[in-house]
């Protein structure tokens, strides 16, 4: 597979990865994706401690026990779960984020986490609290790297601006092309790497179903043309509409990496098929941006 430098990192990660959210907590079932995808090449893996309550961290902990080396881990911080108290709070203080990494490495299994994301953010956050906090874990050793995920483009431009991380995950998607307005130029031009999460839209640029409703500002009538045209750019040479749907991320300069979920081997394997499917040409490109829509973000700017 191939690998892309991640931002101003060291790090070379497939540019195809794995987004563990939708594993599941069928020990067997969670393994053996995770495993399966190491061995077809994937070496970036995605996770959170918000996931299962940490459950998610576990498990990738067991998958990669023994291939620690193998692996470019990617975790998150900032929802914070009260034991006892159904769902969690948003704390990106320095306090809570240098304790929450000790139960995140434990979970995980390791003593270093590669890329270590506040995972979302204000404007009214303690934006300086919350970078000195990922500083000291990296001057330490605890984390390699940090970045953020983040599609409030208000947020990623303050650590664009004021921090060292060498990434953004963010949503993108031929669904939702929001990040194209300025957060992919911006990035570009800071040399901060993408990580482009839910590039089959949920499912939704997937096959094997038909949706039952719209996504995003698509009614479900629009969903269903657009999933035709893609169809009907399907060729044995270029794959399926899924692996047309995983390559458009990728076709910009910015992105590193595409993650998407898999909750089956089934998924995983149609999902890293886009990989031996050569990239999108420019007129490829042009055809998708012209039956698809440029989405415009209505918040956070």
């Amino acid at each position: 597979m191939k690998r892309n430098r991640l931002g101003t990192s060291d790090l070379m990660v497939g540019e195809i990865g794995l987004g563990c959210m939708s594993l599941g907590t069928d020990e067997a079932k969670a393994l053996a994706i995770v495993r399966e995808a190491l061995d077809r090449g994937v070496n970036f893996l995605d996770t959170a401690d918000l996931y299962d309550e940490g459950r998610n961290e576990e498990l990738v902990g067991k998958a990669i026990a023994g291939r620690r080396g193998d692996v470019i881990l990617a975790t998150k911080v900032g929802n914070r779960r009260v034991p006892g108290v159904e769902g969690w709070t948003w704390d990106p203080s320095r306090a809570y984020i240098r304790s929450a990494v000790k139960d995140s490495l434990r979970r995980l299994g390791t003593d270093y986490i590669d890329l270590y994301q506040l995972h979302g953010g204000t404007i009214d956050d303690p934006i300086d609290e919350t970078i000195e906090a990922f500083e000291e874990l990296r001057r330490e050793g605890v984390i390699r790297y940090y970045g953020i995920s983040s599609i409030r483009p208000n947020v990623v431009r303050e650590y664009a601006r004021r921090s060292n991380i060498v990434s953004v995950m963010n949503q993108y998607s031929i669904l939702d092309r929001r990040a194209e307005e300025e957060i992919l130029p911006l990035l570009q031009e800071r040399g901060i790497a993408v990580i482009a999460r839910g590039p089959l839209a949920g499912g939704a640029l997937a096959e094997g179903k038909t949706p039952s409703e719209g996504v995003l500002d698509y009614t479900l009538e629009e969903l269903l043309d657009l999933r035709g045209r893609l169809q009907a750019m399907s060729s044995a040479a270029r794959g399926a509409m899924s692996h047309l749907a995983v390559r458009y991320p990728l076709a910009h300069p910015a992105v590193a990496t595409a993650v998407p979920g898999a909750s089956s081997l089934e998924q995983l394997r149609s999902n890293l098929a886009a990989a031996s499917v050569p990239p999108l040409t420019p007129e490829e490109l042009e055809r998708i941006r012209g039956f698809s829509k440029a989405n415009r973000y209505a918040a956070h700017r």
